[in-house]
This record gives structure tokens, C-alpha cells and sequence, in this order.
């Protein structure tokens, strides 16, 4: 069942009851500039990430090195739990294919 603003989940109607319609819509804002920070930030690592797999081949080493992978995954995993894993795998896939373009 997906949580919409009309149907809140038990904690999230307890925590945000004394909340006015003008400071939640103030909060939808701030997240949406956080989505837009993420955007930018998961593309422009997806840029770095294809700049140093091209840097890799060029001086004859693999585009991938597991090592580096699995440190990327264990500091997700620290961070943010069994999510961050899949997360950190996200990322390293898209660095590997690249990021769709905008529209």
C-alpha cells in the first residue's frame, strides 16, 4: 500500500500532526531541492566514474577494480544498513553504463 499525504502511517500522522499545511508544503520544498542535489550529485559521479575508467584503460589497466567496488559497498553498508548495499550497487552500475540523459 503506498503512503500518500491523504493516508500517513501511524508514526509519520503522530510526528507531523501539529504540523500547518504552509510548513509541510515548506518541507516538500526542501525535499525537493535535496532530490535535485542528489541528481546532480549521482550524475556528476557517474562522470568522474566513466573519466577514471577511461584513465584506467588508457594507462592498460582494467576499467574495474573489485577492490574498490567492495570498499564503495562496505561504506554504504556502514552507513546506511543493508539499503546502502543495494544503493552503492546503483551507483557502481550506473558508473559502469552511464547515467540516462535528461530530458
Amino acid at each position: 500500500m503506498p503512503i500518500t499525504a491523504e493516508a500517513p502511517t501511524a508514526a509519520t500522522h503522530a510526528a507531523g500532526a501539529d504540523l500547518s499545511q504552509r510548513e509541510i508544503e515548506m518541507l516538500r520544498e526542501e525535499l525537493d531541492e535535496l532530490d535535485a542535489e542528489i541528481l546532480a550529485a549521482v550524475r556528476r559521479r557517474v562522470e568522474i566514474t566513466r573519466r577514471a575508467g577511461l584513465a584506467r584503460i588508457g594507462a592498460g589497466l582494467p576499467q574495474v577494480t573489485q577492490h574498490s567496488e567492495m570498499q564503495v559497498l562496505r561504506r554504504f553498508e556502514k552507513e546506511l544498513g543493508r539499503d546502502g548495499v543495494s544503493l552503492g550497487m546503483l551507483l557502481l552500475r550506473l558508473g559502469r553504463t552511464g547515467a540516462p540523459r535528461q530530458h
